[in-house]
């Protein structure tokens, strides 16, 4: 299981990368393990609001449909369309293969993140 040291992590699995005000959004190599073979994902529009906590899109494998929790609330600037149209791309590589791009609303937020080392505890306990 890969974890990358400098992004911030959720225990849906989903990680954030932070640079200045705007976060970049996928899910851990963890989820991408647990769900199996990617074949959809369905995320929101640009310009669109997000809310920490709530869903923002899907993502269907072969095994299930899941939805995708906002770990921060932000306005949407950038989807990543290339894992729109193949999502398979999420499967070789989680962390290149991001989902969006967020303007973050307040960064009191990512406070409450996982760091990599309370992330890898968490997935650690988890199994």
């Amino acid at each position: 299981m890969k974890i990358l040291e400098e992004l911030y992590y959720t225990k849906e699995h989903d990680w954030i990368k932070v640079d200045g005000n705007i976060a970049m959004i996928g899910i851990t190599d963890k989820a991408q393990n647990l769900l199996g073979d990617i074949v959809y994902i369905e995320l929101p529009e640009e310009d669109d609001e997000i809310a920490k906590g709530e869903s923002y899109g899907v993502v269907e494998s072969v095994k299930a449909a899941t939805d995708l929790l906002a770990p921060i609330s932000g306005e949407v600037i950038e989807i990543n369309e290339e894992v729109v149209d193949e999502p398979e791309k999420v499967n070789e590589d989680a962390y290149e293969n991001w989902f969006i791009k967020v303007s973050i609303e307040d960064k009191e937020q990512l406070n409450k993140l996982l760091s990599a080392k309370e992330y890898t505890e968490f997935c650690n306990k988890e199994e």
